[in-house]
């Protein structure tokens, strides 16, 4: 088998139960409860006209500027599942564009994420099919390959396994790992409701007094507290 261009299987992949209840969770509660430390990297930003993204990984591994393995992938693809490429960041070419997107749109897929570029960027904003990428370019690919399917991916530090949880929104998207799934469903809907009751009494009238904030201030050694 060739490292660098070869097609794998998925091993295992999140339940439609699990990716059904993480809808209701925000990503930022969610990277809250991973400690912060897991992020696609600022630079993939939602590029459609609004919805959450939510699915099981199908990952992609490409060399920059060709898409070739992603029309492979599109061929694999099933109801639910998000498209995940790694192409390095790069932008020069476009890897992907209205007609493959309505390609995986139609096989029931649940978005698209690309770490390179995307074209078509009237279509993709005008519908609430999920795209998430680095840039928007007129130029198109090439389709020479190498690249990988269903092998991991590390997206600018943040690790992706086939099958995994992609869990997407306004403020981007986040990678949940198979395994940790559960646990980590429990931590986030608790940091969601907590923050649902610290906006309410906000809008009561009822601001919350901060009470750590002079003791930590005066711990770290700010003077004038």
């Amino acid at each position: 088998m060739t490292i660098g261009f070869r097609i794998l299987e998925r091993r295992r992949v999140v339940g439609e139960d699990i990716v059904r209840r993480y809808r209701d969770v925000p990503v930022a509660c969610v990277s809250d409860v991973m400690s912060r430390l897991t992020a696609g990297g600022p630079s993939l930003r939602p590029l459609h006209a609004g919805g959450v993204l939510a699915g099981a990984a199908l990952t992609v591994k490409t060399r920059p500027g060709d898409n070739l393995m992603i029309h492979k992938a599109l061929k694999m693809v099933g109801p639910g599942d998000v498209i995940v490429v790694d192409a390095g960041g790069d932008l020069t070419n476009a890897l992907v564009g209205e007609l493959m997107l309505s390609h995986a749109r139609a096989s029931g897929a649940a978005g698209v994420v690309i770490n390179g570029a995307v074209r078509d960027l009237g279509w993709i904003r005008a519908n609430t099919f999920p795209v998430y990428a680095a840039g928007v370019t007129h130029r198109g690919p090439y389709k020479d390959g190498p690249g990988e399917i269903n092998t991991p991916l590390a997206i600018n530090g943040m690790v992706v396994e086939p099958g995994d949880l992609i869990l997407g929104d306004d403020d981007g998207f986040v990678c949940v790992p198979f395994d940790e799934t559960e646990s980590l469903y429990t931590s986030a809907c608790e940091k969601r409701d907590k923050e649902a009751v610290i906006l309410a009494n906000t809008l009561a009238g009822k601001l919350d007094p901060k009470t750590w904030v002079d003791p930590e201030l005066k711990r770290l050694g700010c003077s004038g507290v």
